[in-house]
């Protein structure tokens, strides 16, 4: 009697058995899932950190491009007689000032004979020109700037025409 005991309690066990892996491979199978949901988040999470402090970034970098061109405004407009000890200095303060974005990742945009490219230029001004090549850059009227590989400010600048287009031309196209 005792091996049809056995016989019938040993099935039961195996089912128990079974029925316990299955529910291990399940628990396993959600620990994974909410082990990526919340890698997930972390990377979520550093990411709108970044992308608020850059905006914190451009906000006060851009504050702090109008100061370096007044200073360089100033720096260019004074006279001869206070070009000496002030001048010096001004351009001193405005050497810092550049070294202190740049630090931060904010890089000038050069643009004088370079193809104008209306997503870092902004053309204030077109001339006629001489050269077989179309809208090139010629004078930079303000810098424009970019942080981190994009555009924060685009440049203005004057743009000379290709030969054979003029001004009024375009203006009317």
């Amino acid at each position: 009697m005792e091996t049809e005991e056995s016989e019938k309690e040993g099935p039961d066990v195996a089912e128990l058995l079974e029925d316990e892996r299955k529910r291990g491979q399940d628990l396993l199978s959600r620990l994974k899932y909410l082990q990526a949901d919340l890698e997930n988040y972390r990377k979520r999470a550093d990411r709108e950190v970044r992308d608020a402090s850059d905006a914190a970034v451009r906000g006060l970098v851009l504050k702090l491009l109008v100061v370096l061109d007044e200073l360089s405004l100033a720096v260019k407009h004074s006279g001869p007689e206070r070009k000496g000890d002030l001048g010096e200095g001004l351009s001193m303060v405005i050497g810092n000032l550049e070294a202190a974005l740049a630090s931060v990742g904010v890089e000038r945009i050069e643009c004088v004979g370079k193809p104008f490219d209306p997503s870092i230029h902004e053309a204030a001004e077109k001339v006629e020109g001489g050269s077989a090549e179309a809208d090139i850059v010629v004078e930079e009227l303000r810098p424009g700037y970019t942080f981190r590989g994009q555009a924060l400010r685009p440049s203005m600048v004057k743009v000379e025409l290709g030969k054979g287009i003029r001004p009024e031309e375009e203006a009317d196209e």
